[in-house]
This record gives C-alpha cells, sequence and structure tokens, in this order.
C-alpha cells in the first residue's frame, strides 16, 4: 500500500466517532470486543465490524490468548496521519504569525493618526 493509500485508509477509519471511542479505549490498555462493545448500544457484529476497520487500517491489531483475541493499539499509523497533518499546522502557523505582525502594524499606525490628530486640535 503507497503512503497515500495509507493516509486514505487511516483517515476514513478516523471518521467514525465509534472508532474513534474504540481508538481512545485502546489507549489505556488492550481489551477484549467484549470490553470495547460496554460503552456502546450496538451489537457485538457492529463493533466486530467496526474492529475489522481499523484492523485493515492497521491502527489496532489482535494476539491471541487462548480463546480470547484481544485488541490493542497501534501507533504507527496515527504518527503517518499526525505527520502528514504537521506540514499543515506549520503552514498555518506561520499565516496566522503574519497576519499578527500585519495586525500589530496597524495598531501602530492607528495610534500614530491618533496622536497626530489629537496634537492638531489643541492648535
Amino acid at each position: 500500500m503507497s503512503p497515500s493509500q495509507r493516509l486514505d485508509t487511516t483517515f476514513a477509519a478516523l471518521a467514525d466517532p465509534t472508532r474513534r471511542a474504540i481508538l481512545a479505549r485502546l489507549a489505556s490498555g488492550e481489551a477484549s470486543v467484549t470490553q470495547l462493545l460496554e460503552p456502546f448500544a450496538i451489537s457485538q457484529p457492529a463493533i466486530s465490524k467496526h474492529i475489522k476497520v481499523l484492523e485493515r487500517a492497521g491502527l489496532i491489531t489482535r494476539g491471541r490468548d487462548a480463546q480470547k483475541r484481544p485488541c490493542r493499539l497501534e501507533a504507527k499509523p496515527l504518527a503517518e496521519a499526525t505527520g502528514w497533518l504537521e506540514g499543515y499546522r506549520q503552514f498555518w502557523e506561520g499565516r496566522f504569525q503574519h497576519l499578527d505582525a500585519l495586525l500589530d502594524e496597524l495598531k501602530s499606525k492607528q495610534k500614530i493618526r491618533v496622536r497626530t490628530k489629537r496634537k492638531g486640535d489643541h492648535r
């Protein structure tokens, strides 16, 4: 899978709030499907479908522990998505810094105009 396809798959998996909640739960440690199902008002087959989407995206893995197959969070796809987003964060941060500088310049010019106008009023 190409880097672009991996990002597409990661963001598609993250687009669903249930899947994001599953990842948030797994951030505190591995869990069984039954444990992941507990906070949701959905069926076991529905949660299994969400898990499969996360698994295909590489966001989780499933281990083998006797009859159980605990799920655990995998950080690599999230790190790749964060890296991709970081470039845009830097871009917007630069744009906001530029905007701040322009606003400071406008405020300075406005203060000079006000002071000049006040001096002219006293004459």
